[in-house]
């Protein structure tokens, strides 16, 4: 699959493609959106906010969530307000989320399947990283959005005339609801 990739990228460099998307680093918005990684907000996402190339910083992750106060995420956040002009920042988290109810051990099953073995799990949990914690899902998607707008609002390096407001998305339709 990675070639079929790299095959069609050389023709679109090749025939041009990239003319229509010229923009630069700043978001016209001066917004950025935190959202999941899910296939379905690929192309709905953008259509179903108005957006297009240059308008918004977007950053995805697995959940939409940050998981720890100094992860890439938020460090990411941090960039886009300090370097890149952004005030804004919504957080999108989505309908059937897989993430909600992901479980830690059943994770670790599955990389215990996929040739990890116990003494790297192990390290890690020596290493001070709480897996369970980290690997774990939520329960409830209003919740987790909530919590992540809750963390960025009162991080200590954010400024504070940043507004920061959290979403649902729904995935059939793309209505957003406010959390």
């Amino acid at each position: 699959m990675i070639d079929e990739i790299l095959r069609f990228n050389k023709e679109f460099v090749n025939s041009k493609g990239y003319e229509k998307f010229a923009t630069s680093k700043y978001p016209d918005k001066k917004i950025a959106i935190v959202t999941c990684m899910d296939t379905r907000l690929v192309e709905l996402l953008p259509a179903a906010l108005g957006i297009k190339n240059g308008d918004v910083k977007i950053i995805k992750n697995a959940g939409a969530t940050i998981t720890n106060p100094f992860d890439s995420t938020m460090r990411s956040l941090l960039v886009a307000v300090y370097e890149l002009g952004v005030n804004e920042i919504m957080v999108i988290g989505h309908t059937g989320c897989g993430v909600q109810g992901m479980n830690a051990e059943e994770m670790l099953h599955l990389m215990r399947e996929r040739g990890v073995d116990d003494e790297h799990i192990s390290l890690m949990r020596h290493c001070g990283i709480d897996l369970d914690k980290w690997l774990h899902g939520f329960t409830d998607t209003a919740d987790a959005v909530n919590e992540t707008v809750d963390l960025i609002r009162n991080h200590p390096l954010m400024a504070k005339d940043v507004r920061v407001a959290g979403y649902i998305m729904d995935t059939l339709t793309g209505q957003l609801d406010r959390v």
